[in-house]
């Protein structure tokens, strides 16, 4: 059962996808990339205002699941197409119209970094340690890691962390703005969850087109850019929520 693999439910205009498999630190095989497609199809739905990504258990995401690739029978064949289809659920995350908060924990290493950048606000528990991992396995990055990494860290700082191993604390993620938020451990459920109404409570139209600008400005010309935002503030402000905020200015 996929539900088994990935958790989805909704309350508050939350959508909460959970990687469930805790026993194996969450990483990801086929059948949870396939289970993760699905879940992130889920929370396309416009009823949904915000989502948080979350992993069960001690650990947020190990990455890929190092077993199941050496069980397959065609090696190739079979990281092939499970990097293919976590990644192409990895960029439905991102593309959603809506902001994805990640509560993280334990560890976050390999695949598990693309899954993290691939949400909007990153919450991390004071304990949680940051790997890349491929080297230790002879693999090299996949589900956008290489893309993700030096946009969000730069990239000598990358570099280092692909080549020499190098785990970063939480802290250290947090001063690299790796992470926007580092919470104690036992807060970090509560902090996520509240955040990720917050955000449902807000103008949902501003926040969609506003991370999207945000997520494509590294493919896009300034000028281009700017006859974008030009187009998109002019639709935001005749939106039901901004129209009630902007007309509340005027009021004694």
């Amino acid at each position: 059962m996929t539900d088994d693999l990935v958790r989805y439910d909704c309350a508050a205009d939350v959508a909460r996808i959970t990687l469930a498999r805790p026993a194996h630190a969450n990483a990801v095989d086929l059948p949870t990339a396939r289970a993760f497609t699905a879940a992130v199809d889920r929370a396309a739905d416009p009823a949904v205002r915000a989502v948080l990504v979350r992993g069960e258990g001690r650990r947020f995401c190990a990455g890929g699941d190092v077993t199941a690739m050496a069980a397959a029978p065609d090696r190739e064949a079979y990281l092939e197409e499970l990097a293919i289809t976590l990644d192409l659920a990895l960029q439905r995350l991102a593309a959603l119209d809506k902001p994805v908060v990640a509560a993280v924990q334990g560890a976050v290493a390999g695949a598990g970094l693309a899954l993290m950048l691939s949400c909007d606000v990153i919450v991390s528990a004071a304990s949680t340690k940051f790997l890349l991992a491929y080297a230790d396995a002879g693999l090299t990055p996949d589900c956008g890691v290489s893309y993700l990494l030096p946009r969000a860290i730069g990239q000598q700082r990358a570099l280092g962390l692909a080549l020499t191993g190098r785990t970063l604390t939480a802290e250290e993620a947090s001063a690299w703005g790796l992470v926007n938020e580092v919470v104690d451990d036992t807060a970090l459920g509560e902090r996520a969850l509240r955040l990720g109404e917050r955000l449902a409570a807000g103008p949902t139209f501003a926040l969609g087109r506003t991370k999207h600008l945000l997520r494509t400005s590294w493919v896009t010309s300034r000028e281009r850019r700017g006859r974008e935002e030009a187009q998109v503030i002019a639709e935001a402000v005749m939106t039901p929520e901004a129209a009630t905020i902007i007309e509340s200015f005027g009021r004694p």
